[in-house]
């Protein structure tokens, strides 16, 4: 192919003898394939139907041993916290996890011995709070299997997925170290013939995401940062949704830019009030630090992990009865000022 003379206004690109080259030397932990994907997106119902359900049964019917699970939120901001919970309590083996700034929603799935491999970008580290020392262990052990990518290209895999792609291009890999233990594979530009790094699409078995509101089909709204889930909730082959309040599909109508997740992509809805608890859920409450760090300390003793584990997942029944044990309405009230405060209304 020789476009050197075409008319103005076109790239002057020159046939070169340049082969594709494996870079990345860890493993693709989940199928690129959109064909495949799609195949599962046809038998999602388009109707308007009923979809909540609770907790337990969603956890129950949507996630199963080996499946490749992705969280949405960012960091500790706006995790499904009451799903995660019950997947330790159901005590789910063998999960795939999608690490895009997964920091205690990791670590919850890793004290339940729930993981076994990562696409890792950001993880263990708490942000300012520290390091998870479980969360170390488990990758030093070889316990979870990990293959590395930056911020930026685990968000595009998400990207691809949703777009209905196998991969995307990128240029941010390139000349790192972090290109060579991914599974992105170099490529040439067909226009340019400069070189690129296919980031495979991520199409996780299964995600869950934490909203503001959804009605009961599905159609959901979210305040300050989305970050991925936009991508998240169209890459997923199943999308369970728990929500801070269910609301009338009248009020979705009267708003439909604010809708962030459309109901035809999602399989289940559960109405959670504080269900991103111990994390921060914008305008509405505060991250529960002291909770936090009390992780962070009991990870230290085996035997008080353990009975701290007992006390706050293995004996609780569900979210509500874990809200209790922190506190409950007093404590939640206290989390909903500091948010309040910080956002400079108090």
């Amino acid at each position: 192919m020789n476009m050197s003379n075409k008319e103005p206004g076109y790239f002057n690109y020159h046939e070169q003898d340049v082969k594709y080259i494996k870079v990345g030397t860890r493993e693709l932990f989940s199928n690129p394939d959109a064909d495949e994907a799609r195949d599962c997106f046809r038998q999602k119902t388009r109707q308007m139907v009923d979809k909540t359900t609770t907790v337990k049964e969603a956890v129950a019917n949507y996630i199963h041993d080996g499946d490749y699970f992705a969280s949405g939120g960012f960091g500790s901001n706006r995790i499904p916290a009451a799903i995660l919970h019950e997947i330790v309590r159901q005590n789910k083996k063998n999960l795939g996890f999608a690490g895009h700034t997964s920091t205690h929603d990791m670590q919850i799935l890793v004290a339940g011995n729930c993981i076994n491999r990562c696409d890792a970008a950001y993880i263990v580290g708490l942000e300012a709070r520290g390091l998870s020392k479980i969360s170390r262990r488990a990758f030093e052990s070889g316990a979870v299997q990990s293959t590395e990518w930056s911020n930026a290209t685990l968000a595009w895999r998400f990207k691809a997925a949703a777009m209905g792609l196998s991969f995307l291009p990128a240029r941010s890999l390139l000349g790192t170290e972090t290109i060579t233990h991914s599974a992105a594979v170099e490529i040439p530009c067909p226009f340019t013939g400069k070189k690129y790094a296919a980031v495979p699409a991520l199409y996780p078995d299964v995600a869950a995401i934490h909203v503001h509101s959804s009605d009961v089909y599905g159609n959901c709204q979210v305040k300050g940062i989305a970050v991925s889930d936009f991508d998240l909730a169209r890459a997923a082959k199943k999308l369970i949704i728990t929500t801070e309040k269910l609301i009338h599909n009248d009020e979705i109508r009267s708003a439909p830019h604010a809708t962030v997740i459309p109901y035809y992509l999602v399989d289940a809805v559960i109405e959670v009030p504080y269900g991103a608890f111990p994390s921060n859920m914008a305008y509405e409450y505060f991250t529960d630090e002291d909770h936090l760090k009390a992780w962070l300390e009991a990870e230290k003793d085996e035997e008080k992990f353990r009975a701290f584990l007992e006390e706050n997942i293995y004996n609780c029944r569900d979210h509500y009865d874990y809200l209790q044990v922190n506190g409950g309405l007093a404590r939640l009230n206290e989390l909903r000022a500091q948010e309040n405060m910080t956002r400079g209304n108090g």
